[in-house]
């Protein structure tokens, strides 16, 4: 969770010293990062049809297994409260 916070506040500072400076940001619009998203889940779409056109069964864990960590990537796992301010 730590490298998301430190992530969201570094584009933060990135778009103030944009906004100071009166520069247009080169980040994608919205709806280029809803295509982006679609390519990923589309991704995933294919093995999963696939499974289901076999007739093989679809649980949880392997949905985890196979699609999770390609469309969200590492995430923060559950642990010690140690980075709590």
């Amino acid at each position: 969770m730590k490298l998301y916070l430190l992530s969201f506040a570094a584009g933060l500072l990135v778009g103030a010293i944009y906004g100071l400076l009166h520069v247009r940001s080169p980040a994608p619009p919205v709806v280029a990062l809803v295509g982006l998203l679609g390519i990923l889940l589309g991704e995933q779409a294919v093995p999963l049809v696939k499974r289901l056109v076999a007739r093989e069964p679809v649980t949880v864990t392997w949905v985890k297994e196979h699609c999770g960590e390609h469309v969200f990537g590492e995430l923060p796992r559950a642990g010690p409260r140690n980075d709590v301010v």
